[in-house]
């Protein structure tokens, strides 16, 4: 049996997470972008549908650890980096940890190395520009091709996700999950099982592929394209069917994120999800202004996993959290 306290990865593939980590760097050094840091314990937290931040417990008195103000452990530095952003910083990049809770398996770990950066000025092309010149020069598998949200469901699922209507997505995900069709589940979640299941493993098997033009109802911070067809202007990553970063052309407007925050709020509660707090100091930072923008995340050890042929975060991480 193997001891407990050894890393689950091998010396040889923690060697390969470093020299990723140098390139990575490298990369963003090379064109001007500077490395910043921001708080992993915070105040305010995203408000999203599907991340489910952890709490902390500020106490003042250590004999009474369960009093005291709560706080959230950081499940992406995008707040901190938009108020730099705001502040007048240009182009700014993090490497740093995430923590969501509820994910655990081949590809999540409640906590996490992520990439983000930032550069003011860029707009929804330059954004996915560089998202591909990185990938292209990280991962040595040419350029990304780029594929809208659209395109990949009508090749792949065989359904139109924007023009089809509610009972035939419940239909097309009835046929998916094998189960009874759920007329009257929401349009997203029965987009996002045939995401998951029909469309995500074909995506990246032989080039990288950036998918954008997402569903106005999945924006998250992105603005959102007006049209026949609203969308919003929402980019990710795919590499060998796994999504590795998601991107935004970034919205400006702090009334429309206040409005986004409460109809996620009330989604969560319905879903049985608490409620997660609505101002922020990043709304602030949007009033005073946030300069156009466009920035991403990308998940660093699910890039180590497909830049090294792994199967689990496991093999590609120190001590995932059953050794933590």
């Amino acid at each position: 049996m193997t001891a407990d306290f050894l890393p689950s990865a091998s010396l040889a593939m923690l060697e390969t997470r470093a020299v990723l980590l140098r390139r990575i760097r490298s990369f963003f050094d090379s064109r001007g972008f500077l490395e910043v840091e921001t708080p992993l314990l915070s105040h305010d937290v995203v408000v999203d549908r599907h991340l489910d931040p952890l709490s902390v417990t500020l106490f003042d008195d250590p004999r009474q650890p369960e009093a005291g103000e709560k706080l959230w452990l950081q499940t992406s530095p995008e707040f901190g980096m938009k108020r730099l952003i705001a502040a007048g910083m240009k182009s700014i990049y993090q490497i740093t940890r995430a923590f969501r809770g509820g994910e655990s398996g081949d590809r999540h770990n409640p906590e996490f190395t992520m990439v983000e950066w930032y550069r003011a000025g860029d707009d929804y092309d330059a954004g996915m520009r560089l998202l591909g010149d990185l990938a292209g020069e990280i991962l040595d598998r040419g350029a990304p091709t780029r594929l809208t949200y659209q395109e990949a469901f009508c090749r792949y699922a065989n359904i139109d996700p924007f023009d089809t209507p509610q009972e035939g997505l419940a239909e097309a995900a009835a046929n998916v999950s094998g189960q009874e069709p759920d007329y009257d589940a929401p349009k997203d979640a029965l987009l996002d099982m045939l995401l998951v299941k029909r469309v995500e493993p074909q995506l990246g098997t032989v080039e990288p592929v950036i998918l954008y033009d997402y569903p106005a109802s999945q924006s998250a911070l992105a603005r959102v394209r007006p049209g026949d067809t609203p969308v919003a202007e929402r980019f990710e990553l795919y590499v060998d069917g796994i999504e590795l970063a998601n991107g935004y052309h970034e919205l400006l407007d702090a009334d429309v994120l206040r409005l986004r925050s409460q109809m996620i709020n009330t989604s969560r509660h319905l879903a049985g999800k608490p409620v997660l707090p609505e101002t922020s100091r990043l709304l602030a930072a949007m009033d005073h202004g946030l300069p156009p923008c466009s920035g991403a995340a990308l998940g660093f050890d699910r890039l180590v996993m497909v830049a090294t042929g792994a199967k689990s975060l496991r093999d590609v991480v120190a001590f995932p959290i059953d050794r933590a």
